[in-house]
């Protein structure tokens, strides 16, 4: 796989999905409402930013002043702060250590924390769900135990140093499941034992914390429904279906509205698109090419320019805030920290490692801060 294509570990692979799935009848919904519910999650993965800090990043309000990001993003209307956990990371980052670090500055910041376990050790997405390797030879009720208690140990820390996670997202992108070989979607008993023994661990370790399962492909109805079917049949509880949708992957946006308003009225539960993005400029900043470089590969309407990221967001923020009964919780953009900082690249064992998602950030080549964090009036429903 080349650089220029790493970004499929994150959402393009749907290994043995496409077969089991029966799409429905696509039929173009009318534009969302005026009156449309306001976004309550307004939210920023920033799962890079405590190593990017240590290696010397810096973050600029508009005006070229430097500040702390969180209070940057804060005052754009972000209030909710998505972290990644591996459960043990070979560069000592996205662990407990780090999450309780993190967790205490978004508290301070009023902002709401939303924590994505990967159950690895490393990048879990539908290409690799790979077990950590201390679980590798574990199978059956070992293997549900492991999950549980990792679980446990993550929430209940937070709660204990008393920062609860607001949600918590079991697996990262599971519509081919997780903890592999185990944890396949071609075994969904063994998936469904994986998932109800981390829910219990969950609700047990942090009651408050809504649980969401996120998957991605976002405007793939069909594989949704034959997702969630599975899931609801093995008695799996969740609060939250969520989503991950990326227009120059994922589909159309009346495809994700047309996905949203029907499996939150299927199943009775809010929806949350868990992630996306869009460029602001083509042209790397590092010599790491980007995942999205090409005229070709962008969104029909929307360039890579400062404005057309504004208008993706502006028009997906209306896609969310539009599900019917309210359901439409809102959105976490994907890494809009991440610049281009030598030594924090995709391969998180490799100073040399470049990155390939810095014009997709929300902060220019300069590091100041760009249109796009600033919430659009759909995000409040006005």
């Amino acid at each position: 796989m080349t650089q220029r294509r790493l970004m499929n570990r994150r959402g393009m692979l749907r290994l043995g999905t496409a077969a089991a799935a029966t799409p429905l009848a696509f039929t173009a919904l009318p534009a969302t409402s005026a009156q449309a519910a306001p976004l309550s999650v307004r939210g920023a993965d920033l799962s890079t930013v405590l190593k990017a800090e240590h290696l010397g990043a810096v973050w600029r309000y508009a005006n070229g002043t430097q500040g702390d990001v969180l209070q940057i993003l804060r005052q754009g209307g972000t209030n909710w702060v998505r972290l990644k956990v591996w459960v043990n990371s070979a560069d000592g980052y996205h662990g407990r250590d780090e999450i309780l670090t993190m967790a205490r500055r978004v508290h301070a910041a009023g902002m709401s924390l939303l924590v994505d376990f990967h159950y690895s050790d490393t990048w879990a997405d539908p290409g690799k769900q790979y077990k950590p390797a201390a679980w590798n030879s574990l199978s059956g009720s070992a293997l549900q135990q492991a999950l549980a208690d990792h679980t446990r140990d993550i929430l209940g820390s937070l709660v204990a140093q008393g920062t609860p996670a607001a949600m918590a997202q079991l697996g990262n992108e599971i519509h081919n499941g997780m903890l592999w070989p185990n944890g396949s979607t071609d075994n969904w008993d063994s998936l469904g034992s994986l998932l109800r023994a981390a829910v219990s661990a969950a609700r047990a370790a942090s009651p408050s914390t809504r649980i969401a399962l996120h998957l991605a492909e976002g405007g793939d109805n069909g594989l949704y429904r034959w997702w969630f079917d599975n899931a609801v049949r093995r008695g799996v509880s969740f609060d939250v279906i969520a989503a991950s949708f990326y227009g120059y992957w994922h589909g159309t946006l009346s495809e994700l509205r047309y996905n949203l308003n029907d499996v939150s009225a299927r199943y009775g539960k809010d929806v949350l698109v868990m992630e996306t993005a869009y460029p602001f400029r083509l042209g790397s900043e590092d010599s790491t090419g980007d995942i999205i470089d090409r005229q070709s590969e962008l969104v029909s309407g929307y360039p890579a320019t400062p404005q057309g990221q504004v208008a993706w967001m502006r028009d997906i923020c209306a896609v969310v805030a539009g599900v019917p009964n309210g359901r439409g919780l809102g959105l976490v953009y994907w890494e809009p920290a991440w610049t281009a900082t030598p030594g924090n690249g995709w391969d998180e064992m490799s100073p040399s490692s470049g990155n390939a998602w810095e014009n997709q950030a929300w902060f220019d080549y300069d590091s100041r801060l760009l249109p796009a964090a600033t919430w659009p009036a759909t995000a409040y429903g006005r």
